[in-house]
């Protein structure tokens, strides 16, 4: 962890190393200000503007955002259709962000249900930032934590089959290899917005030792001031990762 820019010790800001955000409350932001929910996730395009951009300032190395997750094939096909619309012009419009701010886009999550235009552009995106070596974004799309310990599963049971590996060599590290992006740290802390006090399905491998911060406020009004209070609670913490200190 990094120590962050703050005016007194007392409120100095440790930057987590790797942090994960599971963006909740669109839908509730926008029902308590009598939108429809899709103007909630218009909202919250800005919160993830905010946190981006903020993270890669304070050093932050690993972002992964849950923007779609498996499970959320069951909404409604319009609301569906306006998400995606959504995450269209987010790769779009902020491109220029991505770049300026030296951030490198990944995705986690299952291609095979995401539409050709949506895959274009986000592949499109990934290539444009590839050389980029500051923070990783991952935007976990039609993602599910269940479902990549599966396609691990799967491809691992593939390389057995293939005499590649043995069965009695399947180990953490070779199931953490088979991950979608087995690149990126393990998250240090897990936030979640609008007060939900569980991980819906996200990243079930990876946050086994993340330390799990939960804000009331709905995603749409998440800006600095709150992942400031997140990496200062969570540079509270005693991590002792099942030892004794």
């Amino acid at each position: 962890m990094k120590k962050g820019l703050n005016n007194s010790a007392a409120d100095e800001i440790i930057v987590p190393r790797s942090v994960a955000v599971i963006m909740d409350g669109n839908g509730r932001w926008a029902k308590k200000a009598g939108f429809e929910r899709i103007r909630g996730h218009e909202r919250g395009i800005d919160a993830v503007r905010t946190t981006v951009t903020e993270c890669a300032r304070l050093g932050v190395e690993a972002l992964v955002l849950y923007a779609f997750s498996e499970e959320n094939w069951a909404r409604p096909k319009r609301e569906i259709n306006m998400l995606f619309k959504l995450l269209k012009r987010f790769l779009l419009d902020e491109r220029g962000t991505l770049m300026d701010n030296n951030v490198r886009l990944l995705h986690s999550g299952r291609r095979a249900r995401l539409a050709p235009d949506v895959l274009e552009l986000l592949d499109e995106t990934i290539a444009l930032t590839a050389s980029n070596d500051g923070m990783q974004l991952s935007l976990a799309i039609s993602y599910g934590g269940r479902q990549e310990l599966v396609d691990a599963t799967q491809k691992l049971a593939k390389r057995v089959q293939a005499g590649e590996l043995a069965p009695e060599a399947i180990d953490e590290q070779s199931i953490h290899d088979a991950l979608y992006q087995p690149s990126l740290p393990d998250p240090d802390v897990l936030i979640r917005t609008a007060g939900e006090m569980r991980i819906s399905n996200f990243l079930l491998w990876q946050v086994s030792y993340s330390e799990i911060y939960v804000h009331d406020i709905c995603w749409p009004d998440f800006g600095k001031d709150q992942l400031h209070e997140a990496f200062r609670d969570y540079g509270r913490r005693e991590r002792k990762f099942g030892k004794v200190l």
